[in-house]
């Protein structure tokens, strides 16, 4: 009895493919944010100063006294106040890491991927920005809504909006019909 191997490898199907990829980026994001960035803490600082201080001139060109704390440069001042303090969880870098992560990974061109990207965490840090300015407005006149809107109201809308751009992304990418049709979302039939 004579064992055949097959002609060609059968092709990993687009979902397993892209979950695979995902699951790698992610996994390298964590070992190097955990081993390399984050315990040196210079990128977080630097972004949550930046966020703080977009925050602060987008108050401003709203006509609102704002500003940055001098020896707090992630606090965000409203009336020489302190009214929101970015900390490095809330700077956005993981959210701009898993929209590049979901972007890379799924399959489409990968000069598309080149424009959309930057795009897509220009667009995330643009309404994370809003969302501290926001915050600081919600802090300074409705301050007994501050902790609702912080973890649930921006939470929703920001990951709303991320779930918007994967499926503006998923939708123009030339994969998707692959990927979708290889989903087991319908019954037998």
């Amino acid at each position: 009895m004579m064992l055949s191997l097959p002609s060609r490898a059968r092709p990993m199907r687009p979902a397993w493919r892209f979950l695979l990829v995902f699951a790698a980026l992610y996994a390298a994001w964590v070992l190097g944010y955990d081993d390399l960035v984050g315990p040196n803490g210079r990128l977080d600082h630097a972004l949550s100063v930046n966020l703080a201080a977009a925050a602060g001139t987008v108050l401003r060109l709203a006509g609102f006294a704002a500003g940055t704390g001098a020896s707090v440069p992630t606090l965000v001042l409203l009336n020489g106040q302190p009214v929101v303090s970015v900390g490095d969880p809330c700077n956005g870098l993981l959210m701009y890491a898993l929209f590049a992560g979901f972007v890379v990974a799924f399959p489409g061109r990968g000069r598309q991927k080149l424009w959309f990207v930057p795009l897509g965490i220009f667009a995330i840090y643009a309404l994370n920005v809003a969302r501290v300015a926001l915050l600081a407005l919600n802090h300074a006149y409705w301050y007994h809504t501050v902790d609702f809107n912080h973890h649930y109201t921006f939470t929703f809308v920001v990951y709303g909006a991320i779930g918007g751009l994967w499926a503006l992304w998923a939708r123009r990418s030339t994969a998707a019909p692959a990927m979708l049709a290889a989903l087991p979302l319908h019954g037998p039939g």
